[in-house]
């Protein structure tokens, strides 16, 4: 599965304001620096992200952006059906859709499989999941 660049730095940047947990929101600055996304495409991302309901903004010298709703209650798949328009492990070549019903099968069990993957996946679990991935590499550090 291929995501666009922008999809991508939208998923960082929810997650990171689901890994912070505050109320107050926080700067577009701040999330660029710390994910590693240029500030500048991050505002039209965050343009985007307040207009499908996932952040909410404010304006001025303490504004920002936070999550909308909990991190709980939004799943990786409505970000990247919101950003991409749906969810597919790969494109199927029109030549070859309806030439082999066996093989046009599979790819549509991948779709199913790979969306009830992602739908079932919240911003909350990559959080969770993020600080136990990092603490079982902080144990075997030398």
């Amino acid at each position: 599965m291929r995501l666009s660049q922008k999809c991508q730095y939208a998923l960082l940047a929810l997650v990171e304001l689901a890994r912070l947990r505050t109320e107050n929101p926080v700067s577009i600055q701040s999330l660029g620096e710390s994910q590693g996304i240029p500030p500048l495409f991050l505002q039209t991302i965050f343009r985007e992200l307040k207009q499908g309901g996932f952040v909410e903004g404010r304006r001025g010298k303490e504004g920002g952006y936070r999550l909308a709703r909990g991190a709980d209650r939004v799943t990786v798949g409505q970000v990247i059906r919101f950003f991409e328009g749906g969810i597919s492990p790969a494109p199927t070549p029109a030549k070859a859709e309806g030439r082999n019903l066996a093989l046009d099968a599979l790819w549509r069990e991948a779709e199913r499989r790979l969306g009830d993957l992602v739908d079932r996946a919240t911003l909350a679990d990559l959080v969770v999941r993020e600080r136990q991935l990092a603490g079982a590499t902080e144990q075997y550090e030398i």
